[in-house]
Parts: structure tokens; sequence; C-alpha cells
């Protein structure tokens, strides 16, 4: 069975009962965008259903997200760079082909350690940006 390259974000339905993605095509196109060429962190939204969210994830060397809870399930699978995940508990470096995955509400910080592509999944819940 063949898998082409999936079709532009805007032609995909997010909700399809089969969906595919090229991860290494989808990233090569967002490095390429105006967002990443300005240093900024692009996102990309995979799969969204009420219980659940796919999105896709590249983010710049040095780059750093604080998130003040999670309701639910949160998991990071970096696909290519390093990332170091922080709690108030511990800290974890994830490297590519790397899974992690966090449960309750807790406070977290992630920072790249190189230019990164990761997978985030949030299940039954929403992500919660820290005040700054």
């Amino acid at each position: 069975m063949k898998i082409s390259p999936s079709p532009p974000m805007e032609k995909r339905m997010l909700n399809s009962s089969l969906l595919a993605s090229n991860l290494p095509i989808l990233i090569e196109k967002m490095k390429l965008s105006n967002v990443w060429l300005k240093g900024e962190l692009d996102s990309m939204i995979l799969l969204e259903s009420p219980d659940k969210q796919v999105l896709l994830t590249t983010m710049h060397e040095g780059t750093e997200i604080n998130f003040s809870r999670s309701n639910e399930s949160v998991t990071f699978q970096v696909i290519e760079g390093k990332i170091k995940f922080i709690t108030r508990e511990e800290s974890v470096d994830l490297n590519k082909g790397q899974l992690l995955t966090l449960h309750g509400k807790r406070k977290y910080s992630l920072t790249c350690m190189e230019d990164t592509a990761f997978l985030l999944t949030i299940s039954n819940g929403i992500l919660w940006p820290a005040e700054n």
C-alpha cells in the first residue's frame, strides 16, 4: 500500500476516520514558512476531535514555553531535535524518537536544546499557557 504526501491542510478533513500524514514533508514545509523564517515556533493541527488534538510543532533552538497546567493527558514525541522538559519535581531530556506523557494538573516548561519538531497530543483536556 502506498501513502501519498498529505494534501494541504486546508483541504484535509481533520476529523476523518482515516488520516495519513507525511511528517518529514510537513516539517520541511513548516521550516520554509514565513513564521519559521521570522524565528517563531510553528504549529499545525493534524487531528482534531472532541476528546483529542494532535499538533505538529517546530521550534527553534533556545525557544522556551511555560504551561501553567494541563487538565488531562499530554504527550510529547520528538521527531527531530532535542527538548528539555521541566516540572517542579524533575527534568527530562527528550531526544529524537523519545516520548513523554504527563498526566494530571501540573505546571511545566519545555526548552528546545536545538531546532526541534515534535508531536503534541492533548487528550480530554485543554492546555493552559502560563500567565507572563
